[in-house]
């Protein structure tokens, strides 16, 4: 099988040696480009790349402008941005103009490899995937479960995304560390016992993860301020559901999802808010979200407060059911065994491991 080839494009003679050095001892092809537009004239010259990795911040033509004008025109090659630009925004906007991954530097040999790795093996599902749909009458007898499973490995892809955008917010906001995989998890188990389809509860899954994504746009003086916020300090904090829509909405995988982020802070009764939302106005993710949201506030420790038991976080909700939450998602979550929410947080407290968004995931119920 032919090495794959790479084009690494920086304007820093050094960083695109170390970079195809180290790609090369792991096998790869690699060809060197010292500006956007040089990359773009290898390109169009007919030379062909399985993966360029691309430095953002470069003259005249900068990453997001190649990435811009590589995207249409060569549609199977997966990008990876490189930047020392330690800000997720930064990320982002990689991420909506069509980048698969990016990296920050300075990056250590085996996160390089691991992400080329897993570049390749993106490209590589979509072809077969083409492939099997332009083909499906002669292949659809032997192909259709190695498809699942491929889709399943694109999926998991999604999630490895999510974890770096999830895992920012908690290094933002360490006061939640942790929270965004907790209530995930919780918002799940009551997906779950709702009988909802695998697909919608992963789409809930992402929402509940990525809820609070907008507070990355939020000031730290804000974000972080040890007392009670004044009245322009909450309604600029409220702004974090829109935020986060408009940070969402543009990725494909996420258009579900940031329906569920908008209104992860509206009221069963209409008086929440971004919208004012009511009833089933609100997304069912939305309103299943609001429950375990409320469960993993009560039971946290807070700085101003120490945590309460799920016996207290139970009575609470059953107390708000009808105004702040739905009648319906109130009615399962009691249903269930509260020995489940110690479960599942010391289960998601203790472990280092990236955490599955999967419906049928083990532990995630």
């Amino acid at each position: 099988m032919p090495a794959e080839r790479i084009l690494v494009v920086d304007d820093e003679e050094t960083i695109r040696e170390i970079v195809s050095s180290m790609l090369a001892t792991a096998g790869y092809k690699c060809r060197q480009a010292a500006s956007g537009a040089e990359a773009l004239a290898l390109l169009e010259s007919g030379d062909e790349f399985e993966l360029m990795l691309s430095d953002l911040m470069m003259a005249n033509l900068d990453g997001i402008g190649l990435l811009e004008r590589t995207k249409e025109k060569f549609p199977d090659m997966p990008v990876v941005m490189v930047t020392a630009v330690h800000d997720i925004s930064v990320a982002l906007a990689a991420l909506r103009n069509g980048a698969y991954d990016y990296l920050l530097k300075p990056f250590e040999r085996e996160q390089l490899l691991a992400t080329a790795r897993r570049a390749l093996e993106n490209r590589r599902l979509k072809l077969e995937n083409r492939a099997y749909q332009t083909n499906l009458e002669a292949l659809v007898a032997a192909r259709t479960q190695e498809l699942e499973k491929a889709n399943q490995d694109l999926e998991r892809s999604y999630d490895i995304t999510l974890e770096v955008l999830g895992g920012a917010l908690d290094m933002k906001d360490a006061e939640t560390e942790g929270h965004s995989k907790r209530v995930t998890a919780f918002t799940m188990a009551i997906a779950r016992t709702m009988g909802l389809p695998r697909n919608d509860i992963e789409v809930i899954a992402r929402g509940a993860f990525l809820h609070d994504i907008g507070k990355m746009a939020i000031p730290d003086a804000i974000l972080r301020k040890p007392g009670a916020l004044d009245p322009p300090e909450v309604l600029i904090m409220r702004e974090h559901c829109y935020r986060g829509y408009q940070i969402l909405k543009n990725i494909p995988f996420l258009q579900e999802a940031a329906e569920i982020v908008y209104a992860h802070q509206e009221y069963y009764d209409g008086s929440g808010y971004p919208r004012g939302l009511r009833g089933t106005q609100i997304p069912l993710g939305a309103r299943i979200f609001a429950v375990a949201d409320t469960l993993d506030a009560i039971t946290s420790d807070r700085p101003y407060r120490a945590r309460q038991t799920v016996e207290a976080a139970c009575k609470e909700i059953k107390r708000c059911a009808g105004t702040q939450f739905d009648p319906d998602v109130v009615e399962t979550f009691l249903s269930m065994p509260e020995n489940i929410w110690d479960d599942l947080r010391q289960q998601i407290d203790s472990t280092n491991n990236q955490f599955a968004y999967s419906a049928t995931a083990k532990g995630s119920a």
